[in-house]
């Protein structure tokens, strides 16, 4: 029902066409034995994702992200029940037709933290950033090697390697004017990620968009979208908690770290902000507060300074 997607221009004529997605994700429920169950695509993502009724989401990967849909079922697979956070339990995951894979799974109850958060009182924000350090310090606990096979990058510091030497021309292909983007060098000559002694399962995308709350806004009640994890440093999964969920709040940071267990220095997390695969400096310094003297070192202890 289907059609091949292998190129950025069969993606962009197909994936956001609900006339050409309804009907596969249809039939491939009927499939699954959820026929006739109502279908509401959510608007969020770069992936098809689909609430099934109630109870269910179904998410579909064209054949040109045919590995983060393989990915993703491992991964939801190993962390199923292991975390403090619950995290989406697989019902079932595989290959669908014309390259696609799915992933059906369960349906999170609550509403997404980043809705929530103005709404919610200075108490359960600092009451929030505790579970989400518990839940980080578990994720980052739990054995890597069944996964091994399935998440990159491998060779972590060749990953690190190869991300500094095209730091500066993705920064630049993305707007970075050139006060900031000549200080990157610099910078990260200076503060290099140390060896990694035991790499540990990331998120990558550990953000409020990722994160669900109950209606009281009170405490988390689920986790999701581990389609980008990595295996890699710990201290790469606090670029996305630095500049999403605690957004350079350095109190709500240091509640944080204190219920993971383990702190870091700003300026090495500003280092893998520079280093993400998927960073983006122009719109950060859109999104948060930059500091006056127009230093990396300063922006560093503004976005992951800890009290």
């Amino acid at each position: 029902m289907l059609p091949e997607v292998n190129t950025a221009e069969e993606w962009d004529a197909v994936v956001p066409d609900e006339a050409v997605m309804r009907p596969g994700a249809k039939d491939l429920c009927a499939r699954l034995g959820l026929a006739g169950a109502p279908l509401t695509r959510f608007p969020e993502g770069s992936q098809p994702v689909y609430a099934v009724g109630d109870e269910h989401v179904l998410k579909l990967f064209p054949g040109a992200a045919a590995e983060d849909g393989i990915a993703e079922g491992r991964v939801l697979t190993h962390v199923q029940r292991r975390l403090p956070v619950p995290t989406p339990e697989v019902r079932g995951f595989g290959a669908y037709e014309n390259g696609w894979q799915y992933v059906l799974m369960s349906r999170l109850p609550g509403e997404g933290l980043a809705d929530a958060w103005d709404r919610m009182p200075r108490a359960d924000h600092e009451r929030i950033v505790s579970e989400a350090g518990e839940t980080l310090a578990a994720l980052h606990a739990l054995d890597t090697e069944p996964l091994a096979d399935v998440l990159g990058p491998g060779d972590w510091s060749a990953f690190v390697s190869r991300q500094r030497a095209g730091a500066v021309v993705r920064q630049r292909k993305r707007g970075l004017g050139e006060a900031w983007s000549e200080q990157i060098p610099g910078f990260l000559d200076r503060v290099r990620p140390p060896a990694v002694p035991r790499p540990a399962l990331l998120h990558t995308e550990f953000m409020r968009e990722h994160l669900l709350v109950d209606a009281g806004g009170r405490r988390l009640t689920g986790l999701f979208d581990f389609e980008p994890a990595m295996i890699g440093d710990p201290a790469y999964d606090f670029v996305a908690v630095g500049l999403f969920v605690t957004r350079g709040d350095p109190q709500l940071m240091g509640r944080l770290l204190k219920a993971y267990g383990r702190t870091f220095e700003p300026s090495e997390l500003l280092a893998y902000t520079l280093l993400h695969v998927y960073s983006n400096l122009p719109w950060y310094l859109r999104e948060l507060p930059a500091p006056a003297d127009g230093t990396l070192d300063s922006l560093a202890d503004m976005w992951f300074g800890a009290l």
